[in-house]
């Protein structure tokens, strides 16, 4: 089976060598990765890793919680490089109103500074929401008939409002290790919801490392058990997923 890592942080990975990694990642037959800029330093970091990899691409955008260190030479640095074959998105962008590393006024002046840069470079998005579904939702109704190409809400965990919402305008939904979490149910009722041809697999890695590797550095050669408990959600076998899965990455990022 081929799989596609659709959001990591390969630049955050400490246990072992990018190239041992890597290594890994075929022998689990995770074939393509999509390593994610999050700040200002960490956008040149994940270029470099996709440039020097063919089987690594790379998204450039500011997280919320560091919105408090965007400013227009950074979102200028990001629109130059939006056209740059390795680059597939624009992301990791969005609003986190659990943590408010960043006040909420700076993080909705640069999501929407972020958002309409990805209209203007026909860019998919990938979307960080906690805590923010009232304004995430308001967002997406707002933007989704101007991206052409939509995005994802990544590592899904929020309400199944927002889960509608999103499907409903042609987004498509990111699940992680946390849908192998027990007391995960809420991101397992998003799983049954989102229907096959809109679920991508990620692992977020080295966050959310999933059952039966919890206490571990996540990578992106766990993505199998991701994998394997949507199937099992979808009641799907693991081998149809996988080809969904891989369709869906590819659709949507264009590798």
């Amino acid at each position: 089976m081929k799989i596609a890592e659709t959001h990591c942080h390969l630049d955050y990975l400490k246990d072992r060598p990018l190239e041992e990694t890597l290594r890994l990642c075929q022998e689990a037959g995770v074939e393509k990765l999509v390593t994610i800029g999050v700040d200002p330093e960490n956008i040149d970091a994940v270029i470099t890793l996709a440039e020097a990899h063919p089987q690594i691409w790379c998204t450039q955008g500011i997280h919320p919680h560091d919105s408090k260190d965007m400013t227009d030479e950074v979102l200028e640095r990001i629109r130059a490089r939006a056209q740059h074959p390795r680059v597939v998105a624009i992301g990791e962008i969005g609003l986190d109103y659990h943590y408010n590393n960043s006040p909420k006024d700076v993080q909705l002046k640069w999501f929407r500074a972020q958002l309409e840069l990805a209209v203007a470079a026909d860019k998919p998005i990938v979307i960080h929401s906690r805590d923010s579904d009232e304004d995430m939702i308001a967002f997406l109704k707002e933007f989704a008939p101007q991206l052409k190409k939509k995005g994802v809400v990544h590592s899904f965990s929020s309400g199944m409002e927002l889960a509608q919402v999103a499907i409903d305008n042609g987004f498509y939904l990111g699940f992680n290790g946390m849908v192998t979490f027990p007391k995960a149910e809420n991101v397992r009722d998003a799983v049954r919801l989102c229907p096959i041809e809109r679920i991508l697999l990620e692992t977020d890695s080295p966050f959310l490392t999933p059952v039966p590797h919890r206490g571990k550095e996540n990578a992106p050669f766990y993505l199998p058990h991701v994998l394997k408990k949507v199937a099992e959600i979808k009641s799907a076998s693991e081998e149809a997923l996988s080809v969904h899965a891989w369709n869906n990455a590819h659709a949507l990022f264009g590798f």
